[in-house]
């Protein structure tokens, strides 16, 4: 059993899936255990197991409800709390920017599999804007807790001995079957706009402005009318929010304004925008904007295949090393800034099976058969902003099926043989501080239940969730 401690992810699952076993079983709520001044509820417990059956239905898991279940979310919730109160005496804190990253990666994914921002926001009756302002505190209490983890365990080493003894301890029949892996690296182009699209974009949003401020239209009737952004039902309006929610150059032209003033055509990586500033309160103001979205489909894909196809030729035939083109042309700064290696994201390896490569990834590696083998330009969707781009990708390594072994999977069982060793390491620590933190149980706790804490450990970056 693994539970997931909560996150937005969840949250918005929760929102998002209807119905739970729990549901018939509501009673009425209670104090169920005391840390230090932090109460939790049952229906905490509750909402925390919900939570994890759902997103275990997602993945297609079968979980069934059971008082073990119930009791070890309790005391992970516990554990939870204790740790946010060693935080605090340890001064561990994550920055503005680092929960606004974190927040941005998890509601892009949503969106991803929503479809839109514009259905997402439909499912869950709540505008992104809103969902961000609701969840931070939790947000950044999830991401303190594993920063204090993070802390702790990154003393935590381990032999090759140590592994060799983890490993030899599988009996030979259980070991696991590998399945076939890739290493890849990759050079991303983004295809630069075309100027009529950006000029048709622009002079739209510069009449749109002029309609209101010198033709006296309706700023919230034009948003509705003509914005492109998922704000438009509301007359664009953003609620009240931080100044540092919101990207550089919007938060830059609001800040400028004063209320009830409207701004000049701003641009942004969404596209052009008038703001109208309604309100400011400290580093928070409230706005409403019109966007105008550039036509993403009018974009010099000509220009992404030429320079991608010359980057190409550059390797194979005049001896250049594909990591350094990436690192100087790839507009993915994410595997540019290491040479173009793409990184198994729930594991932080480099190694990825092929089965669960996404599909535009998997089509490609279907068709480079040698390592060092590098594909044609191929289009994609950027994960981090939706944006259309173009790649080449080298087949770095190969790794066919076969039975877990030492020589050939080191690095994989030393990550879990580490794993295991980190948990024994946290349970001990967590036992410990819970003698330096008040904790009372309001209800009576079964003596065999012990909370599942390898879900504590940061398992992507920067927010673990799952």
């Amino acid at each position: 059993m693994k539970l997931l401690k909560s996150s937005l992810l969840l949250i918005i699952v929760s929102a998002i899936t209807a119905g739970s076993a729990l549901s018939q079983q509501q009673v009425a709520d209670k104090i169920v255990a005391i840390v230090n001044d932090r109460i939790i509820l049952k229906s905490d417990v509750d909402n925390e197991i919900r939570q994890y059956m759902q997103q275990a239905q997602l993945d297609d898991q079968e979980v069934n409800f059971s008082e073990e279940l119930w009791y070890s979310a309790l005391e992970s919730m516990v554990d939870n709390y204790v740790m946010l109160e060693k935080a605090e005496l340890d001064s561990v804190v994550v920055s503005d920017d680092m929960v606004n990253r974190a927040m941005d990666d998890r509601i892009q994914q949503m969106v991803r599999q929503a479809g839109s921002e514009e259905a997402l926001e439909r499912a869950l009756g709540n505008s992104i804007i809103q969902i961000r302002e609701e969840y931070r505190e939790m947000f950044r209490e999830q991401m303190v807790t594993q920063e204090l983890q993070r802390q702790k365990m990154a003393g935590v080493e381990i032999t090759r001995p140590e592994v060799r003894e983890f490993f030899e301890a599988i009996p030979e029949d259980q070991l696991p079957t590998i399945p076939e892996q890739v290493e890849l690296s990759q050079i991303v182009v983004v295809p630069p706009e075309l100027d009529d699209a950006r000029n048709v974009a622009l002079q739209k949003a510069e009449a749109l402005r002029d309609s209101v401020v010198n033709h006296g239209r309706d700023f919230e009737e034009m948003a509705r009318l003509y914005s492109d952004g998922p704000s438009a039902p509301r007359g664009g309006l953003l609620p009240m929010m931080p100044l540092g929610d919101l990207v550089s150059n919007y938060s830059a032209a609001a800040a400028a304004l004063d209320p009830g003033e409207i701004s000049e055509v701003v641009r942004t990586e969404f596209g052009y925008h008038v703001i109208r500033l309604n309100q400011r309160q400290g580093d928070r103001i409230e706005t409403n904007h019109i966007l105008i979205e550039i036509d993403d489909s009018s974009v010099d894909e000509e220009f992404a295949i030429n320079k991608l196809e010359t980057l190409r030729d550059s390797v194979i035939n005049h001896g250049k090393r594909f990591r350094d083109l990436a690192r100087v042309h790839s507009d993915d700064d994410a595997t540019g800034s290491m040479g173009g290696r793409i990184i198994n994201q729930q594991t932080g390896e480099r190694r990825m099976a092929i089965s669960q490569l996404e599909p535009s990834l998997y089509r490609i590696v279907l068709l480079l058969d040698e390592e060092g083998q590098i594909s044609e330009p191929r289009p994609f969707t950027m994960p981090r902003n939706n944006q259309r781009a173009y790649r080449i990708v080298r087949l770095d390594r190969h790794i066919p099926e076969h039975i877990a072994n030492l020589d050939d999977d080191y690095e994989q069982i030393r990550n879990i043989a580490l794993q295991q060793k980190q948990m024994r390491e946290l349970s001990k620590w967590l036992e410990e501080m819970r003698e330096e933190v008040y904790v009372e149980y309001k209800i009576e706790m079964p003596d065999d239940i012990e909370p599942e804490r390898d879900m504590m450990l940061p398992d992507e970056a920067p927010v673990g969730a799952e």
